[in-house]
């Protein structure tokens, strides 16, 4: 039951977040639109900014647990290949989900959280470290880093790790987006686009 309270509450929160603004969203609002006292939230979520960084952790849990199947801490090019079509599932199925969150993300106030929450951190290097829930996202960004930083054997001497890494994200920015937003979706189109980047980064 509290896990089931916990996901109503962020369902609502998400919902007005996204439709009034987050700094403008009280936590008293969010706990009458949830049916439960403001005092019984605070025994879910110890402030809004809390609130907001399990939204955001929800929003990359799923994904994480596609990364590194084999759980050997690196992605190899089949693992890769795996995490993107895994993630265009994800938007494809959970499209409302996205939707949402993505407006939430324009806001200026939560696009700053959202950023922490993919700062890698030292503490992923150590060895034999186990990640809790709220470093999935840093660990996805370093897993990726380091999948084209392991490319630069093969990529030549011009290949340049860091912009190759840039422009992958870039491009899955704008395939999610379009993904999200796009009411009339050409399926086999987008079977080409995702293809397509595949074979660009792969």
């Amino acid at each position: 039951m509290r896990e089931e309270k916990k996901a109503l509450i962020m369902d609502v929160a998400l919902l007005h977040f996204a439709s009034e603004g987050y700094f403008n969203t009280a936590i008293r609002h969010i706990a009458r639109h949830a049916g439960i006292s403001k005092g019984l939230m605070y025994n879910y979520f110890e402030s809004k900014d809390a609130l907001l960084t399990a939204i955001i952790h929800k929003s990359v849990n799923e994904i994480f647990h596609s990364f590194d199947i084999n759980r050997d801490g690196w992605l190899s090019e089949d693992e890769f290949e795996f995490v993107i079509r895994k993630i265009n599932e994800i938007l494809k199925e959970k499209r409302s989900f996205w939707r949402l969150l993505m407006q939430l993300m324009i806001q200026n106030d939560a696009r700053e959280q959202f950023l922490k929450s993919f700062e890698v951190q030292d503490s992923l290097s150590h060895p034999g470290h186990e990640p809790g829930d709220n470093q999935y996202p840093a660990l996805m960004m370093k897993m990726i880093k380091d999948y084209f930083y392991n490319k630069k054997k093969t990529g030549g001497e011009n290949y340049d790790p860091d912009s190759e890494f840039d422009m992958f994200i870039l491009a899955m920015k704008g395939f999610a987006v379009t993904r999200v937003y796009s009411d009339d979706i050409d399926e086999g189109h987008n079977e080409k686009l995702l293809n397509r980047i595949i074979g660009i980064f792969k």
